[in-house]
C-alpha cells in the first residue's frame, strides 16, 4: 500500500467533496512525474505522534490559562515577569498583597486556576515520561537523541514523524519535506539578442 499527502492531491479536486471526485484527484495525483508517497507509519510511531500531539493541546491549554490568569491579575494591578515557572512561584504572594482589593469569590476563582495550570503541568510531564520510555525502547529514536542539541522530545518526534526512514533519498530530501529549509528556485537567465 502507498500513501500520498493530501496538500499534493488536493489541487487536482475539482468540485464538491465527494468520493468519485477525490478519486479522480488522487488518480490524477499519481500520474504526475516525481510524485512523493508517504512512509507508512508503526504503531509505535503512531503512538508517538498521539502523544507529541496531546503534549502540544495541553501546552496551548497552559498558556490559555496562565495569560488570562495574567490579564485578570492585570486589571488589579498586579504583574509578572515572563514565564509560568515566575508567575507560579510569585501568585501566592500576590493574591496575599490584593486581599483588601480582591473579592474573595475571585481570589478563590484565581486559585483554582493556578491548580488547573499546575494540574495541566503535571499532566505533561506524565507524557514526557511516557516519550522517555519510549525513547528507550527505540534504537532509531537513542540514534537521534546522541546527536548534541537533541533532546527528548525532538528526538521521539523525528522518528515518529517521517515514517519509513528510506523513503527519503537524502537527509536534505526529509527537511525538504519538514519544510526547514528554502525551496530551490532555478535562475532563469534572460538571453540578450
Amino acid at each position: 500500500m502507498r500513501r500520498l499527502t493530501a496538500r499534493i492531491v488536493r489541487p487536482f479536486v475539482s468540485g464538491n467533496k465527494t468520493d468519485a471526485t477525490d478519486g479522480r484527484a488522487i488518480w490524477l495525483a499519481v500520474q504526475q512525474p516525481g510524485v512523493k508517497f508517504v512512509g507508512v507509519k508503526s504503531a509505535a510511531q503512531q503512538a508517538t505522534l498521539t502523544l507529541h500531539r496531546q503534549r502540544e493541546l495541553l501546552m496551548k491549554m497552559r498558556n490559555m490559562q496562565t495569560n488570562a490568569l495574567r490579564r485578570l491579575l492585570y486589571e488589579f494591578g498586579a504583574t509578572f515577569a515572563k514565564g509560568n515557572k515566575t508567575l507560579l512561584k510569585e501568585i501566592e504572594a500576590t493574591l496575599e498583597s490584593l486581599a483588601a482589593t480582591l473579592p474573595q469569590m475571585v481570589a478563590d476563582s484565581l486559585r483554582e486556576q493556578v491548580l488547573r495550570i499546575k494540574a495541566i503541568g503535571e499532566d505533561m510531564q506524565a507524557i514526557e515520561k511516557r516519550l522517555q520510555l519510549q525513547l528507550g525502547q527505540d534504537p532509531q529514536m537513542q540514534r537521534i537523541a546522541q546527536i548534541p542539541g537533541v533532546g527528548l522530545l525532538t528526538a521521539t518526534a523525528a522518528i515518529a514523524t517521517m515514517g519509513d526512514a528510506s523513503a527519503f533519498k537524502s537527509g536534505r530530501e526529509f527537511c525538504a519535506w519538514l519544510g526547514l529549509v528554502p525551496k530551490q528556485t532555478v535562475a532563469v537567465k534572460e538571453v540578450v539578442a
